[in-house]
């Protein structure tokens, strides 16, 4: 995938690929190879790539997109039924499709509601929250406020193109990352395209994020995570599966909707809580400052585009995107903000209309109200409230399912932002953690090195949220890794933090109160610390007081189940995202892995890891004892048990880890 080419829409694409003859299908991923090495000239609208010496290609992207397939032409002899053309369009990246939005249709009375609560009337221990998302409130086509009535059932073109979905990912998975070239990815944005118009648009948004990490996969790209792939070919075989069948609220969250209403809030009197840069794999950078109301609910004032990591730090200095205040990032996460005529998203986004009118106010501290009552909630049951938000498939809680390729909404400016949405970092900030911690230590791991801190007796790694040399994150965790190693161990520090669901409590740092000054904080990911800003070096002849000396903490050993061999069907489940199914059809040591399963009590487990492994191997011969086409439609079916279950596992390990109360199947 070439960052150099404008987005193409997935419709066209797929177009593209479909008018191919056999002959150059096959020749395809030669040909988007050879183009991703060819120089590039943009003019305006206008990208030139140079297919060779004698020949040019042309992708016109008004608006920056290419949204036709006659937009892209080609000088070649055999245009417009070339390959250049098909090619030039499967290494471009895929345009953004629509951002779903969950649907909060009124429950039935009687039955538990399946989507959150309004924000109206929050409860105080859990605060409502918003994604790192647009700048700017949505002008939906429905009065402010309204919700679409409930779905009775899926109709015929929803469950075709949910069949459609699940026959295109199970044909991606069956080939693997490796095997899943510019044909399969074209098949499967078809069925995204084929899916947003049957008004599917979260299962479309999943399927373009699986295209777009094969793509990374495939281009060796540093960013890449196995685990972001297979969580968005779960998705979308989830989605496709539940889809058919389901009805009501159920329905109406599974499907998404295109656009989020935005409704006014009157007016609003914002304390600024922290900063956080935004840098995402399909291009989009910015920062994302988080504010607090007097209640504690949380809101976010949102600056993201295209860009990278240099936009990513230089975005904090930009005036916030909100009345005619002249605060930057950087500034309004220290200070307040009085906003009157507000207009507030279903999950926190701030908009900015031209109705929209904001003044600098005061700011306050994080152990002064209204900011304290953050930190004032149980971690068990900020963990609770953060597992019960992580890949809600039911909820769609603009979370990871929402769709990970840097969407876009319409402002009530008339103008369009993208979102933040990428993997695991389109949330709604459910996830995020108010903790004090004192530092212990440090351990290394493979990733780099993480901190070891003691929050209520428990054990907690935490890590930096991007490793990007361009942002401070690393380099301000190791200065203070120096904190636990000599200048003042058992240093106090109150911090915001973001869960990583995982068997040992684990958290990646966004922000931390200062460690000479309590009543100040710094954005980890913006503000880069000095050696000065730590406490002094203690002189070798200065002893410590005994009134001066700090209790150690309470160290909380790990558990059996931090031992639980979740990870040999974790293992195998990620080796067919890669590999594909061929890959677990080879002889081995299953049998011996089942029963290790089975003997620390996952029978489920063992019985999931040897029907993966069965159907993976199983192929049927014709009369002439010639090798049948394998059944994808079993595997990915045996695929997505394993997939659903190891998610849960994790889930129910990191709550025990935390001492929360694991969601579990039936809350969702």
């Amino acid at each position: 995938m070439s960052p150099l080419l404008p987005p193409v829409d997935p419709s066209v694409t797929a177009q593209l690929v479909a008018a191919l003859t056999p002959r150059l299908r096959k020749r395809l991923d030669a040909g988007v190879a050879k183009l991703a090495g060819r120089p590039v000239a943009r003019d305006g609208d206008i990208v030139r790539l140079a297919v060779d010496d004698d020949t040019d290609l042309e992708l016109h992207a008004p608006g920056g997109v290419v949204t036709t397939a006659e937009a892209i032409r080609c000088g070649c002899l055999l245009a417009p039924d070339c390959l250049h053309r098909a090619a030039a369009a499967s290494a471009a990246p895929v345009a953004e499709m629509p951002d779903p939005v969950v649907e909060t249709p009124d429950p039935v009375a009687g039955e538990p509601s399946l989507t959150k609560a309004p924000r109206t009337a929050p409860p105080t221990s859990v605060p409502v929250t918003t994604p790192p998302a647009t700048a700017g409130s949505a002008a939906d086509d429905a009065p402010a406020g309204a919700v679409d009535p409930a779905p009775a059932s899926a109709t015929p073109a929803q469950r075709t193109a949910a069949a459609a979905l699940h026959d295109a990912a199970a044909a991606v998975l069956e080939a693997g990352a490796d095997g899943a070239g510019a044909v399969l990815q074209a098949e499967l944005l078809r069925a995204a395209h084929t899916a947003r118009l049957a008004g599917l648009p979260r299962a479309a948004g999943r399927a373009v994020a699986v295209v777009t990490a094969l793509r990374a996969a495939r281009d060796a790209d540093p960013a890449h995570r196995l685990g972001d792939l297979t969580t968005a070919l779960r998705d979308v075989l989830l989605l496709a599966h539940r889809l058919p069948e389901a009805a009501g609220p159920e329905l109406a969250g599974l499907r998404g909707r295109v656009r989020q209403p935005y409704t006014p809030d009157g007016s609003l009197r914002l304390y600024g809580l922290f900063a956080e840069p935004v840098l995402t794999s399909t291009g989009y950078a910015g920062t994302v400052t988080w504010t607090a109301d007097a209640a504690g609910r949380l809101y976010t004032v949102p600056d993201v585009a295209p860009g990278g990591a240099a936009r990513a730090a230089g975005s904090a200095d930009r005036a916030v995107r909100i009345g005619d205040t002249s605060l930057t990032h950087r500034e309004l996460s220290r200070a307040g903000l009085a906003v009157s005529g507000a207009t507030v998203s279903p999950t926190g986004r701030l908009g900015a209309g031209a109705g929209v009118r904001a003044v600098r106010a005061p700011g306050t501290s994080w152990r002064v109200e209204p900011l304290d009552r953050l930190w004032a909630v149980p971690v068990a049951e900020q963990i609770a409230r953060a597992l019960a938000s992580d890949l809600d498939v039911p909820e769609a809680q603009d979370t990871g399912l929402a769709g990970d390729t840097g969407d876009t909404s319409d402002t009530s400016d008339g103008s369009t932002q993208p979102t933040a949405q990428d993997g695991r970092d389109g949330r709604d900030g459910r996830d995020l953690l108010f903790l004090d911690v004192t530092l212990i230590g440090t351990v290394r791991e493979a990733a780099g090195e993480c901190l070891l801190a003691d929050c209520d007796g428990l054990t907690v790694r935490l890590a930096a949220a991007h490793d990007d040399p361009a942002l401070p994150d690393r380099e301000n965790l190791r200065l203070l890794a120096l904190l636990a190693h000599g200048r003042g161990p058992g240093t106090r520090l109150r911090v915001v933090a973001r869960l990583t669901p995982a068997p040992l409590p684990r958290a990646v740092l966004l922000a931390a109160s200062h460690p000479t000054d309590p009543d100040t904080h710094v954005d980890l990911g913006l503000d880069r610390l000095r050696r000065a800003d730590l406490p002094a070096e203690p002189t070798a002849g200065t002893s410590v007081g005994a009134g001066d000396a700090r209790p150690s903490p309470t160290v909380q050993p790990a558990t059996a189940s931090d031992e639980a061999p979740v990870h040999l069907l974790r293992r195998r489940v990620h080796q067919a995202a890669s590999g594909g199914r061929r890959v677990l059809a080879f002889p081995g040591s299953k049998e011996s892995e089942a029963a290790r399963l089975r003997r620390y009590g996952l029978g489920t487990a063992g019985a999931l890891l040897t029907a993966l492994h069965a159907t993976a191997a199983e192929r049927a011969r014709d009369p002439f004892g010639r090798l049948l086409p394998a059944d994808t439609g079993r595997f990915a079916t045996a695929w997505l048990g394993a997939a659903v279950y190891t998610e849960e596992v994790d889930r129910a390990l990191c709550a025990a880890a935390w001492g929360a109360s694991s969601p579990g199947l039936a809350s969702r």
